[in-house]
């Protein structure tokens, strides 16, 4: 978008995202700074969580995004929205850096935004301050007292300490940024969450970056799109009009919206309708490319079957997967669609030992219980940051994954035929479970196992079949180091690797 004129522009709060490694604090900030600094102090009314906090500090306002870390805030990177004036990067000053806060860092470069630290939990004795500054250093952020241009300022969440010197050096980064908006500009802004209210429909928590907007206008994103029928504060009051930095909660949508997804206002719904579905065209198209994986020595992959409630959610759960770290552990995302989880989806991970992952879909009644028969895991998210938390922990897992055995069945032994070598043709009948074969067996006489060996073949009316159940007889070909006699019991078991 264009300015116009200076004439048009004004100044407006700065928008802060807290970003940094999970248990250092981020939370603890934001809660003790909201604790003694929010701006909206009216009693009354129920206190909905808007996705962003506004609080007062020196007759000034500050919008803080209440983002769950880097994951959330990169994912609005990806789909090219600039979020955030300025970052603050927390780091627990009795650890140093992490990965995550590595990562952290790395996002807030990329997205070109200054960048401000707040060095916490600095009231431990085990505080480290030199250390922080070493580990910053390490990642190419100098602090200012090291002749460098990065503001660093030692807080402690708990006791406040702190806290003021980083809401003024906010400001002071603000001022030197000269954050500015255009009033006379079309509304534009960004979705920073998104829900369905099964009362008032879909609504989106929004953070307005330019323009003024008001109840009544129509609004598109690239996959929802509607008319304002109310816009609301923390406490469901209405506003009239919202102005640039100004978080609200819009009811009026068509579908729920995707978190991350900018919006416009539009001459009209047909102009906003016909926005969204090109929008959907190109989405569909780039959702649905793959690129190949391959794994080089020592290397493990993953495989993905992805799936979202609309294109927008599928466009974002996909690009963020790829952003995830792989070194070790490789994610290969085999397939990718909107729509409910269903039976082709679950006949695509068995295929290809595929876990499948649903952000924010539902599951047909079929393919659920065909996932129970065929151990197919499938893990649902409401939240993208869930979902990269557990593919982290997916991954980790997959490195040193853990041999399990599973028992499948039991045969009495009635006929031993033919013995040669280390292998032996038995008859017998299944009396718990399934045969399946290339299983492994244990040999029981009486209480005590005998020898073990493996099901080489599987017969029934003297042709091969590849299983059967309780209550058949069956010949089987076995091999094993011992001899197997009549009245012996057969434990069969395949052993999965668990990560």
């Amino acid at each position: 978008m264009t300015l116009k004129t200076k004439s048009n522009l004004i100044s407006r709060p700065p928008v802060v995202v807290v970003m940094g490694h999970v248990d250092h604090g981020k939370t603890s900030i934001l809660d003790y700074i909201r604790k003694t600094h929010i701006a909206d102090r009216e009693s009354g009314g129920i206190t909905q969580h808007i996705g962003a906090s506004v609080v007062e500090f020196k007759d000034k306002k500050i919008t803080f995004i209440d983002t769950p870390g880097h994951e959330a805030f990169s994912q609005m990177r990806i789909r090219g929205s600039k979020i955030a004036d300025i970052a603050v990067l927390v780091v627990a000053a009795e650890e140093g850096f992490k990965p995550q806060t590595k990562e952290a860092a790395n996002a807030i470069k990329k997205a070109g935004i200054p960048m401000i630290v707040a060095m916490n939990k600095t009231d431990l004795p085990q505080a480290n301050i030199e250390k922080v500054k070493r580990d910053l250093q390490k990642e190419e952020l100098l602090v200012e007292d090291w002749g460098g241009n990065v503001p660093a300022i030692s807080v402690s969440a708990k006791t406040g300490a702190g806290i003021d010197e980083l809401l003024e050096m906010i400001l002071l980064v603000a001022e030197m940024e000269d954050i500015k908006a255009d009033l006379d500009a079309p509304a534009s802004g960004i979705v920073i969450e998104s829900s369905l209210d099964h009362r008032r429909g879909p609504s989106a928590s929004i953070l307005l970056q330019n323009g003024i907007l008001t109840p009544g206008a129509v609004i598109s994103t690239s996959s929802a799109f509607g008319k304002i029928k109310n816009l609301e504060d923390t406490h469901a009051a209405k506003i009239e009009k919202l102005y640039p930095s100004q978080p609200a909660i819009v009811i009026g949508f068509d579908e729920v919206p995707v978190i991350g997804d900018t919006f416009s206002v539009m001459e009209s719904l047909e102009a906003a309708h016909e926005l969204v579905t090109t929008k959907q065209r190109t989405i569909k198209k780039n959702a649905a490319g793959k690129t190949e994986i391959t794994a080089k020595e020592g290397q493990k992959i993953i495989n993905i079957v992805l799936k979202a409630d609309v294109l927008g959610s599928l466009e974002v759960a996909k690009e963020t997967i790829l952003q995830i770290p792989q070194t070790d552990v490789l994610l290969d995302i085999l397939d990718t669609a909107a729509g409910e989880i269903s039976l082709n989806d679950i006949k695509m991970a068995k295929s290809s030992n595929a876990a499948i992952i649903g952000f924010r879909v539902k599951i047909n009644p079929d393919a659920k219980a065909m996932a129970e028969r065929e151990k197919i895991r499938i893990m649902n998210f409401e939240i993208i940051y869930e979902m990269v938390e557990w593919l982290r922990g997916y991954m980790e897992k997959a490195k040193t994954p853990q041999i399990v055995r599973k028992d499948i069945g039991k045969l009495k032994v009635l006929l031993s035929f033919w013995a040669e070598k280390s292998r032996q043709i038995v008859g017998g009948k299944i009396i718990e479970g399934e045969v399946k074969k290339g299983v492994k067996i244990e040999v029981f006489r009486g209480e005590k196992m005998v020898t073990q060996g493996r099901l080489i073949n599987l017969q029934k009316n003297k042709k091969d079949i590849a299983e059967a159940r309780k209550g058949e007889e069956v010949g089987i070909l076995y091999e094993g180091s011992e001899k197997i006699q009549e009245g012996d019991h057969l434990v069969f078991y395949i052993q999965e690797r668990n990560f």
